[in-house]
């Protein structure tokens, strides 16, 4: 491969800030904030980075912005990724080599074209899950210091199935005007995706598991995948577990969503959930998320927006792809960067002075980049 075509995702990404944003650079202080932490520049961490679609490399550059802050020793192996810009996409089979290899990967959200009329039916999104078994996507919604909404003390954990139910890409039309979509439930994967939700519940000091169903109507598909639930709960008595159907939970969600604590969903269930339990703690700019594999880990935001229209205009919110950061830091053994990182956006959020316009203030991307990186601060010594 040229060096041009190496570098060319870099430059992508670059080409896609904003002036404004592009000024972060400038105004970045020259102390690094993490100078008192215990630096071994010869251990590095590589992760895999798609910037992704939308206001997606806006978002990235923040980040990269902050771990330059913040002195992280973690290097990144850019993939320009999209499918909504083909030509100058990297081959799936490379991304997912680079996600293999380094075991990690930081991404924004992925824009999916209309194919109706092509007849392409499995996303890109779908693919990279296929290719890389990223069978358990998991969102952390949980109620953010300053940002106010209707509720508060929301702490929960969605777990989602995504690699078969409705996402399954397989639909024809048998004859004109009548399409079939097939729904696939295996107990294998759903078995899997139950015992990964009560392992958490368990790792994360859970109490209860709650498996979202339409068992009542689907009586063999999501029948099975209540089954497997019931069946692993039993592996797992300490653990309170309970059923509950769809729409009976997204309506417990607006109305009373303390209840909740580790959810266990299908795929297009969780998918919906994930959106909803967003919008209750200041929507998708605040919430990350993570898919796993048994082998590697994607972190991304849990309610997947591009924000296309938001392109370039200095107004996104960084929140959710900079917690992914933090996120990922800790899973690869960072957790003092990874905690500073946090301990930053929550100041920021709970001082109230810097907040974008998603969370009812005026600030932009810039400006909440900034007021991070001059919070950023080393965690206590306990």
């Amino acid at each position: 491969m040229s060096l041009f075509a190496r570098n060319l995702p870099r430059i992508l990404i670059q080409t896609a800030q904003t002036t404004t944003a592009r000024n972060i650079h400038n105004s970045v202080p020259s102390h690094n904030a993490a100078a008192g932490v215990q630096e071994r520049p010869d251990v590095r961490t590589k992760c895999t980075l798609i910037p992704g679609d939308g206001v997606g490399p806006e978002l990235v550059y923040s980040v990269q912005e902050v771990f330059k802050a913040a002195g992280v020793p973690v290097d990144f192996e850019t993939y320009f990724f999209s499918e909504v810009n083909p030509t100058l996409s990297a081959p799936l089979e490379d991304v997912a080599a680079s996600i293999t290899r380094n075991r990690v990967c930081l991404k924004g959200i992925l824009a999916t074209p209309d194919y109706s009329h092509t007849g392409e039916l499995q996303t890109l999104n779908m693919k990279l899950r296929n290719a890389l078994d990223l069978y358990a996507n998991v969102v952390h919604v949980k109620s953010l210091p300053g940002v106010k909404c209707r509720h508060d003390n929301i702490d929960c954990v969605i777990i989602r199935e995504q690699t078969e139910g409705e996402y399954s890409a397989l639909e024809h039309e048998s004859v004109k005007g009548v399409v079939e979509c097939l729904k696939i439930v295996t107990a294998t994967k759903s078995q899997r995706i139950a015992k990964f939700a009560f392992d958490y519940a368990i790792r994360n000091q859970r109490k209860k598991v709650t498996a979202v169903h339409k068992a009542n109507i689907m009586k063999l598909g999501d029948g099975l995948f209540l089954k497997s639930c019931e069946e692993m709960a039993k592996l797992y008595p300490k653990i309170e577990f309970e059923r509950m159907i769809v729409d009976n939970c997204t309506m417990q969600m607006v109305s009373h969503p303390q209840q909740f604590d580790v959810m266990v969903t299908p795929n297009l269930y969780g998918n919906i959930v994930d959106n909803l339990a967003s919008g209750l703690v200041g929507g998708a700019g605040v919430v990350a998320g993570a898919s796993y594999s048994t082998s590697s880990v994607v972190f991304e935001p849990g309610a997947r927006h591009t924000y296309s229209e938001a392109v370039g205009k200095n107004v996104a919110n960084p929140t959710a792809m900079l917690l992914c950061a933090s996120k990922m830091l800790r899973h690869v053994n960072l957790p003092v960067y990874g905690d500073m990182i946090r301990n930053a956006i929550d100041k920021v959020l709970r001082d109230g002075k810097i907040r974008t316009k998603d969370v009812g203030g005026q600030s932009s991307t810039q400006e909440f980049t900034y007021a991070v990186i001059h919070s950023l601060q080393l965690p206590t010594a306990s």
